[in-house]
């Protein structure tokens, strides 16, 4: 029995390749958790590159991935996803919003198709098999792993996910805008009581009213959320591509005296909850 997560992309927006962005990372949003045997997947971003050829390595065959929306950052290392050209391969693709537009295999398709990208997804040699679901519900990658979703604030819609296994429950929250003092009930209730969440912290309180309608939060209101929601651990997740290794250092080190709670979420870190 395990339950452990590692982060192979913490970067949101767009990709962040320069020496100035090293300490913390510049892959965008790609996260693996490891539940019991099951492998679980938080997102398609550039880091999901990285992750397939690990996956090679070790000979995983199975596995599900939970994509928060179809935004590029999510999405463009779909494409690289090595695993996804092996026909002995089977992945479970799901999403919350896309059910009453097209689904997630549009989608996907579409993002291959010319004049975007050169290879079709119907190239991919993978058994790929789509979920669509409606943000909110609820259900089971296997008999002791339990999926809670909630609807998140963002354009275009976007899903957070509850995991749940062995007495542990982790947390994925990004994208989403909070409305400054109105917490938002629906990720409240998502994560109350988790051992880890995973919080959309692309701003800074400071920074926030130059972005309203652009879909982010801030890593203070993480901390409020989490706080309120008697969580034990927050990563500050999806940062701002303008926040540079040096920004970054000081951020952390303000979170952590705000709230020992808190930490900022680097490429390659790892968490065991089990």
């Amino acid at each position: 029995m395990s339950f452990k997560v590692k982060f192979w992309g913490v970067r949101g927006s767009i990709a962040t390749p320069s020496s100035r962005h090293i300490g913390f990372g510049g892959n965008t949003s790609c996260v693996e958790v490891k539940a019991g045997g099951h492998t679980i997947i938080f997102d398609a971003g550039t880091g999901i590159r990285n992750l397939g050829h690990w996956l090679l390595k070790r000979n995983i065959k199975r596995g599900s991935l939970l994509l928060s929306h179809t935004h590029w950052d999510h999405i463009n290392g779909f494409p690289f996803f090595s695993p996804a050209f092996k026909a002995d391969r089977h992945f479970l693709i799901h999403a919350g919003h896309l059910i009453d537009k097209g689904g997630i295999g549009s989608a996907l398709a579409s993002q291959m198709a010319q004049p975007f990208f050169p290879v079709p997804l119907e190239k991919m040699g993978a058994n790929l098999e789509s979920v669509d679901f409606r943000a909110g519900d609820s259900f089971s990658l296997a008999p002791q792993i339990r999926i809670r979703t909630a609807p998140l604030n963002h354009p275009g819609g976007a899903t957070a996910y509850r995991v749940e296994f062995g007495g542990k429950a982790m947390c994925y929250v990004t994208d989403t805008e909070h409305v400054p003092g109105r917490p938002d009930q629906n990720i409240l209730g998502l994560i109350e009581g988790a051992d880890l969440v995973i919080y959309d912290s692309t701003y800074t309180d400071a920074e926030f009213p130059a972005h309203v309608g652009w879909g982010h939060s801030t890593w203070q209101e993480g901390v409020r959320l989490c706080r309120m929601a008697g969580v034990r651990t927050l990563a500050i997740f999806h940062h701002d591509p303008d926040h540079e290794d040096l920004f970054m250092e000081a951020l952390e080190a303000e979170a952590r005296q705000l709230w020992s709670g808190a930490l900022v979420a680097r490429e390659n870190m790892r968490i065991n909850l089990l």
